[in-house]
């Protein structure tokens, strides 16, 4: 069987021939024989976002730094990675600490001008948000995988170790505040667990001698305060408390492009009809009648006018007969009777009578 040299040498050479997949593969054939070497976890996080894996990449990054801190391309290639993930706050952080080690590095300060510049527009977006509520916009789905080309003869002088990777099963609950997840786990020693936050990244490595590490990270549903969470590793299980960023109902733990946001608004009870959008302001046609009607009974007229109001709301209110008498009345005595009596005018023709000093003339055409 090959050595983690070997390994290593044979992964660097995929990777210079852009096979980029079978890169990660011997890299990882060469952790598992060494797995203390933070040269190995730093290039498989180069090879991983060449593949857009990038939460993987982050992983990568993190266990490089942790057996070396001072090794600055793992500090670039998990800012780069976060970029890509769109956490340009915790990007930010491991970019300047991996120029104050790398100084005159003009790649880590064109990185933090760029999360800078990010991190602004977020901050804008955010004060929008607060003045106007809507939903948020899903963001980029870095999950796809890209394509590769056949494999070279390199694969051919491999021979792939069996992996056992060990299972847990996890569940999530939720509080608008918090979302705790439980990773169900017996008898681990507080020891082999590690957990990294990121902004909307949670990263869970568990190594127990003598098996594979389990490794656990999830693009999260939405963004949390990396600051404000914490974990504790219990007899049974695994707890860990995230912290949310923003008030929303997640409905899932992890991101994906078809789930939505919906932001948690307070709505007074009661039905309320659905609003729907319009070039056009909607007017309230109810209450325009209710208006006229309102000013139509305060207004004061006089003459004419104030006796054909008159007229009108007696035949508004009137029965059946009333309206008949009046309609008759008025039609056939040419606008000079106004009878409401139907028993006195349904009978007969009603004739003109017309005021004192005038006389009826029949209009011929």
């Amino acid at each position: 069987m090959a050595s983690w040299s070997d390994l290593e040498s044979k992964a660097k050479e995929a990777f210079i021939d852009d096979h980029f997949e079978l890169s990660v593969d011997l890299y990882t054939q060469a952790i598992s024989l060494n797995p203390n070497h933070p040269e190995l976890f730093a290039d498989r996080a180069q090879a991983n976002i060449k593949l857009n894996n990038f939460t993987e990449a982050v992983a990568d990054a993190n266990r490089a730094i942790e057996l070396d801190s001072s090794m600055t391309k793992a500090y670039l290639r998990k800012g780069t990675a976060c970029i890509k993930l769109e956490e340009y706050q915790t990007a930010k952080t491991a970019l300047e600490k991996g120029a104050s080690l790398a100084s005159g590095d003009s790649r880590f300060l064109s990185l933090i001008n760029e999360c800078n510049v990010r991190i602004a527009e977020e901050i804008s977006e955010l004060t929008e948000q607060s003045v106007q509520v809507s939903t948020e916009s899903a963001t980029h789905n870095t999950d796809a995988p890209a394509n590769s080309e056949p494999v070279n003869n390199i694969s051919d002088q491999v021979t792939a170790a069996p992996l056992t990777k060990p299972t847990y099963r996890h569940e999530f609950y939720q509080k608008p505040e918090e979302v705790v997840v439980t990773i169900f786990a017996k008898g681990l020693p507080a020891n082999s667990v590690s957990i990294e936050f990121g902004e909307q990244i949670l990263s869970v490595t568990v190594e127990k001698p003598g098996e594979d590490a389990f490794v656990f990270q999830p693009r999260l549903f939405g963004k949390i305060v990396p600051a404000m969470c914490k974990y504790q590793v219990l007899s049974t299980k695994i707890e860990i408390r995230l912290a949310k960023a923003d008030t929303i109902h997640w409905t899932s733990l992890e991101f994906s492009k078809s789930t939505s946001v919906t932001r948690v608004t307070n709505v007074s009870s009661g039905t309320q009809r659905p609003a729907y959008p319009s070039s056009k302001p909607k007017k309230d046609w109810d209450k325009l009648e209710a208006q006229v009607k309102k000013e139509e009974k305060e207004d004061k007229l006089d003459g004419d006018a104030a006796l054909n109001k008159f007229f009108r709301e007696i035949y508004q209110g009137a029965d059946e007969d009333t309206r008949r008498a009046m309609s008759k009345s008025f039609v056939e005595s040419n606008g000079t009777v106004l009878s409401t009596d139907w028993k006195d005018v349904g009978s007969k023709k009603i004739e003109g009578s017309p005021p004192d000093g005038m006389e009826m003339k029949k209009w011929e055409y």
